[in-house]
């Protein structure tokens, strides 16, 4: 578990310097932290983030280390991210973090590496995608799996086609409901793994999506041989305060906040409701 400090509690105010629309719900915003300070969070960790007079809210991080200042894919909701949608740049936010642990990039140098995305899952799976592409000699076989509930529910179109076109990565999509744009695959994301072959004692599945997904998705990755401790899923459930002091995401005396959100499958297979 990270370990907290005094500054834990403490919000740096922030400045939005971009902000680009994804989807008629979902945008992405670069901040920068005062002094052009870099975050230096792993792949995978959160930020809290704070509008002055509204509230505050987990965010994980969709930008690698590698990239300059860091991006927050925030999807409108409630109150703390549709005051965030009606910014624009210049504006000031308030950052605590980054917390919780990351997808271990380090520990996954010279491995193949699976990457499972449903929906607006893809983002914080974005910070590991980008972090490998950065790095990507020090990785083996890199597959990305990707799904959205209709075409234009896709998170990132740009770099989608980006990595659909790129010799360094195999990116696989399908849609739940095409319409008459897509000319891709359509059904749901477990349809991918149809003639996929993985060396699964050298695999890492990294999964991120909706709930509803999780069983399923692992099912196939434990159906090619993939070892419990090599699958791992981010479960950003119920995090409030991200310092494990409200309990609001606490599973069985698992906190996600501070001991995820990021976990094996051999951690959390027999926590109760956390799949």
């Amino acid at each position: 578990m990270p370990a907290i400090t005094e500054n834990s509690y403490v919000p740096l105010i922030s400045t939005i310097k971009s902000v680009q629309d994804l989807t008629p719900t979902e945008k992405v915003f670069e901040v920068e932290l005062p002094g052009g300070r870099q975050l230096n969070h792993d792949p995978g960790q959160f930020v809290q983030l704070l509008v002055p007079g509204i509230g505050e809210a987990p965010i994980s991080i969709c930008s690698s280390p590698t990239d300059n200042n860091f991006h927050l894919t925030i999807r409108r909701v409630g109150d703390v991210t549709t005051a965030i949608h009606n910014m624009k740049e210049g504006d000031k936010v308030g950052i605590r973090g980054s917390f919780g642990n990351g997808f271990p990039v380090e520990e996954m140098k010279g491995s193949d590496v699976l990457i499972i995305a449903g929906g607006i899952g893809l983002a914080p799976l974005r910070s590991v995608i980008r972090y490998i592409l950065a790095n990507r000699a020090e990785y083996g076989e890199f597959t990305i799996l990707h799904g959205a509930r209709t075409p234009s529910d896709r998170l990132f179109k740009d770099e989608l086609s980006r990595w659909t076109d790129s010799s360094e990565v195999n990116l696989l999509e399908t849609v739940d409901h095409p319409d008459e744009s897509w000319s891709g695959k359509s059904g749901v994301i477990t349809t991918l793994f149809k003639g996929l072959t993985v060396d699964p004692s050298r695999t890492y599945a990294l999964v991120c999506g909706p709930p509803v997904m999780y069983r399923f998705v692992i099912l196939e990755c434990l159906g090619r041989g993939i070892p419990d401790k090599q699958i791992l899923v981010s479960l950003e459930r119920h995090m409030k305060c991200g310092l494990g002091k409200c309990g609001h995401c606490q599973i069985n005396g698992v906190y996600t906040c501070q001991d995820g959100p990021v976990f094996t499958f051999n951690q959390v297979k027999n926590l109760e409701e956390a799949l």
